[in-house]
């Protein structure tokens, strides 16, 4: 789950991480009215789920209210794209105003899960304000990782090691070791995927202070956390992505023209994959999970089916602790409720598969059945020719 970034700044703060005095805006004239209250000269900064804000002009430094009223109008409504939206990008609908600060270096640190591992691992860099991908690619020398221990936590120690690394010393070491142990704590509590900070600063001032942050919440810890789904900002995910929420269905849009409906998250990569192997685009990335109910299998199909990039639809489903004729019963419930003409190809195998093979055959739909996952991909990209 994602959160704009005054949302993680808020977060931050009340752990004890210095960040820029800030408000959010929902107006243009807000905007004049927070840039007054910042001394006239400010940072404006367009709210999107997406890095990569400032190449695309959502990060401006304004010098009088007004200029940052005129930002506003601009900016609201606008759709920003950058390398993390897709071609489509992302429409800004809140800005927030910051102070201007005067920065003489710039960090980039973040805590986030190494999967090789299974360790929370902390990463630095000295080459802050750039996109962590670019530096790894150019310099991997300049950045620093550390796995950390479950057991043992991130130790001061550790937190000196890479405070060090990055140059600093005396003072300014001593405040990014309590900086980084205090993100490690936002990390634990808060049950987070992903902490970045990026910049992390010293000011002209002598102070260390984050520019930047995201955070973004572990979807399977948000049951802790009442408070996580009032942070959402729906106007930021696809409207197609909030229903599939709504049922428990998991559910990423993409940009081809074959919608794929498939049980099992490792079963759906591979199904992707294929497809792409015979030359199909896929439109979607879409789990029904292993126990889905005929009723969640016709809502995950009507889903698919309001996507109007979608030309024709493959189904790849093993039937294990889900029956093959419930996935069949599904298909044809919700592909006669919407009258869908749609080519459709189903691939399944497991329990009751011949009695689902049936149930679609004397169907009337426009379907036919695949053998394997790679006859099924072959048939479903033939048919869309």
């Amino acid at each position: 789950m994602n959160i704009h970034e005054y949302q993680a700044k808020e977060i931050l703060a009340t752990y004890g991480i210095p960040i820029p005095r800030g408000r959010v805006a929902l107006t243009s004239d807000q905007v004049e009215r927070a840039a007054k209250m910042m001394g006239g000269r400010c940072v404006v900064k367009a709210q999107i789920y997406a890095g990569g804000r400032g190449k695309a002009g959502g990060v401006k430094l304004v010098h009088h209210p007004e200029q940052a009223q005129e930002l506003g109008k601009e900016l609201f409504g606008k759709r920003l794209v950058t390398p993390q939206t897709g071609p489509e990008g992302l429409k800004v609908r809140r800005i927030l105003v910051e102070e201007a600060v005067e920065i003489a270096r710039e960090f980039y640190l973040s805590l986030t899960l190494d999967r090789e591992s299974s360790r929370y691992c902390l990463i630095a860099s000295a080459e802050g304000g750039m996109e962590i991908e670019e530096v790894a690619q150019k310099s991997p020398e300049k950045i620093h990782v550390l796995n950390i221990d479950p057991y043992m936590g991130l130790r001061p120690y550790q937190a000196r090691k890479i405070a060090l690394a990055l140059g600093l010393t005396g003072s300014l070491c001593e405040d990014c070791v309590e900086l980084i142990l205090n993100l490690y704590k936002v990390m634990l509590d808060k049950d987070c995927a992903l902490v970045e900070v990026n910049p992390l600063v010293v000011t002209k001032a002598g102070w260390l202070m984050a520019m930047d942050a995201k955070i973004t919440f572990d979807d399977n810890a948000i049951y802790r956390h009442r408070e996580y789904p009032d942070m959402v900002d729906y106007s930021q995910l696809d409207t197609l992505e909030i229903n599939a929420g709504k049922y428990d269905l998991a559910y990423i849009k993409l940009h081809g023209s074959i919608g794929c409906m498939v049980n099992g998250a490792g079963l759906a990569m591979a199904t992707l994959d294929v497809l792409k192997e015979y030359g199909g685009e896929p439109a979607n990335f879409l789990d029904v999970g292993g126990g889905a109910t005929r009723e969640k299998v016709a809502e995950a199909f009507k889903i698919i089916l309001q996507d109007p990039d979608v030309k024709g639809i493959f189904v790849n489903i093993f039937g294990g602790i889900m029956r093959c004729d419930v996935i069949a019963q599904g298909i044809i419930e919700a592909a006669s409720e919407v009258q869908c003409a749609l080519p459709i190809v189903v691939r399944m195998d497991g329990s009751q598969v011949e009695e689902g093979k049936r149930l679609l055959a004397e169907s009337g739909l426009n379907v036919q059945t695949g053998d394997t996952l790679g006859d099924g991909a072959e048939k479903i990209v033939g048919m869309l020719g």
